[in-house]
This record gives structure tokens, sequence and C-alpha cells, in this order.
């Protein structure tokens, strides 16, 4: 049973999310500021956060970074929940390190499977031992683990997916879409662009120059691809 924290000053959409949550076969913790929250972070260890936005006293911004930058909690998911819709306010979150953004209203099935999906993809590791080696960057799968040069390198669970996608079938040019729907398991209508946001991100953590990368090239037109040796 995984355990999930849901964070929203609004009781009500607490209930609601907790409610269907439970339902799906979840154990649901609850906050409705940033203090509890990343008291109950730091307190209970959840399997993922799903955290609205805009709270009381520390907002999801803050939160995201808070855990993002602390070693122990860094591979936490989190899934971000707001009314705020904005582009450039869903870009922020997503290079914050969210690993998914779901805009107010929502319907309570979305944010059921958005959970499942992103659960899947932390917890699915292969049977065998599976390493991935390309130049310096290597990727252990079952350690889910990810080092350039030995350098141990810190990725979020949609960041880690996507690498690991690209680093499978490295020289294939993948799509957006294609790398929402095979790389993150569901699709939504939208997602496809919030893939930009992670190939910056991937390449903030991967690239020696992420202005001149080496190992995530864009094929204008198409999408991205990881180069083959």
């Amino acid at each position: 049973m995984s355990r999930i924290l849901v964070v929203d000053d609004d009781k009500q959409i607490v209930r609601l999310v907790q409610s269907y949550l439970e339902r799906a076969g979840h154990q649901v913790l609850t906050a409705h500021d940033g203090e509890m929250a990343l008291y109950t972070i730091r307190r209970e260890r959840p399997d993922l956060v799903v955290l609205d936005l805009m709270l009381p006293d520390r907002d999801g911004w803050e939160i995201t970074r808070t855990v993002r930058s602390d070693p122990t909690l860094a591979s936490l998911p989190i899934i971000m929940l707001t009314a705020r819709i904005e582009d450039t306010d869903k870009i922020v979150g997503l290079e914050l390190g969210a690993d998914d953004y779901i805009a107010k209203p929502f319907n309570p099935h979305e944010v059921v499977a958005r959970v499942r999906a992103v659960l899947r993809r932390v917890g699915g590791a292969p049977a065998t031992p599976h390493v991935i080696q390309v130049g310096g960057l290597r990727m252990d799968v079952d350690r889910h683990q990810v080092s350039l040069d030995g350098t141990p390198i810190e990725l979020t669970p949609t960041e880690f997916d996507l690498l690991k996608l690209l680093m499978e079938q490295r020289g294939h040019a993948f799509t957006r879409m294609e790398l929402v729907e095979k790389g993150l398991g569901y699709n939504f209508e939208g997602l496809d662009r919030t893939i930009d946001s992670h190939i910056k991100n991937l390449r903030r953590k991967i690239e020696p120059n992420p202005s001149q990368p080496t190992y995530i090239e864009t094929v204008y037109g198409v999408g991205y691809r990881l180069k083959g040796e």
C-alpha cells in the first residue's frame, strides 16, 4: 500500500482527493499548509506528494525546492496541484523538479491515474540486473542510480524514466508525445510541451555545457534523441 501525502489549504479538495485515492487502495496523509507539509514529509517519508502550489506560509515552489535540495528526500515524487495554469508557472514548477502538474478544476480520476503512473515508474524495476552505459553516462536501473564519469547524479523519477528511455534507444528520435506515452506511461492533453522542461533539467544535470549538449540532442521538427556512441 503506497502512502500519499495530499497538501492543499482547501480542506474540501483534500477530502475529495483523499477519498478517491483511498478507494484506489492508497493510504493518505494530509496537510493544509507548507510547514505541516514539510514536517510530514520529513517525519512520515511518504511515497508521493500531491502538492498545491498556493499555500499559506510556504508555497509549493518553496517546498519542492527544499525537497529537491535535500539528498535524503530528493527522489520523492511530487505532483503539483494548482489553480494557476499559466505556462510560466507550469514551467517553473517542472524546472524545480516537479514530476507532474495538474490544473484545477480537475477530474479526481485523473489525479488517481497520474499518481498510479508515477508510482509505477518509481517502483517498476526489471527482474534482472540492468545497467546502461553511453559514453561517461551510466545508469543502473535496478538501483535507480545515474552517474556521469563516476560522479553520482540526483534525478527526479520523471527525469530518470525519460533518460532511461533515451538511453535504451539511443540514436532514435522521439517526438514529445512519444516521450510522454512511452517514458511517462500515460497521455493527457497538453503534456507534450512539458517534456521541454524535463529535458532542460536533464541537460543541466548531465551535460558539461547545457547550451551545447553532447548527450541529449534536439531534432528540430521532431523532438529529442540521445546521441549514439
